[in-house]
């Protein structure tokens, strides 16, 4: 009926299957963390680069108002 099946009677057949997930899932954990510390660095230059053109504008136009 299920030929396709393959369920070994030596379960030491799974410890390369577990081995190769848990590697595989170490290094997927590892990707995450890098580019989720990666996104949080970049966000804030992104903040301190948003505050400072604020900053400027602000400054820009208060000079404009001196001058009228």
């Amino acid at each position: 009926m299920m030929e396709f099946l393959y369920f070994p009677e030596n379960k030491m057949e799974y410890i390369p299957a577990v081995i190769t997930l848990v590697i595989f899932m170490v290094m997927a954990y590892v990707t995450f963390r890098y580019f989720r510390n990666h996104a949080s660095k970049e966000e804030a230059k992104m903040e301190a680069f948003e505050q400072d053109v604020l900053r400027k504008l602000e400054n820009k136009e208060l000079k404009n108002e001196r001058r009228i």
